[in-house]
């Protein structure tokens, strides 16, 4: 199970390089570089949840971003989930682990279902950034599926 996440953190980053490499040869239009910078900073909520069950949002999840910083924080947070993941063994993903939401209400869900969550979250806006680059006037948006990130 290990080996299925650490892949798709591979996927992710290369995913998230695609996007971010395209918003910077699109200008960086805001809206696009907000989500990619909520997209970034949720994955480190998300690994400091896992961390410490006891740790809150403090700041804001839709932070304005700054399109500089994106590949980098991209880079540390890849590196961060792996170093993560590494010491894990099969049992490990299906622990359930207690943390809190956004708003503060107590949730407990299996470590393979956050892992897993943050996966599809990451989809879910790199998605919404390719809309934003076509609203800002890129026609064709770069292979971003799974499936593309394999074939190379």
């Amino acid at each position: 199970m290990k080996t299925h996440f650490i892949q798709l953190f591979d996927y992710d980053r290369f995913a998230n390089k695609t996007i971010i490499d395209a918003i910077i040869s699109a200008g960086a239009p805001a809206p696009a570089v907000r989500i990619m910078a909520h997209l970034l900073v949720t994955q480190q909520a998300w690994l400091s949840r896992l961390k410490d069950p006891g740790f809150r949002v403090t700041g804001s999840v839709w932070p304005e971003g700054n399109v500089d910083g994106l590949l980098t924080i991209m880079e540390e947070n890849h590196q961060a989930w792996l170093q993560y993941l590494e010491p894990l063994v099969d049992k490990d993903f299906s622990v359930v682990l207690n943390y809190f939401s956004i708003a503060g209400a107590p949730f407990s869900n299996q470590r393979s279902d956050i892992i897993t969550h943050v996966i599809n979250h990451g989809t879910h806006h790199r998605a919404q950034a390719g809309q934003e680059l076509k609203r800002a006037g890129v026609e064709k948006l770069p292979a971003t599926d799974y499936i593309f990130y394999f074939r190379q």
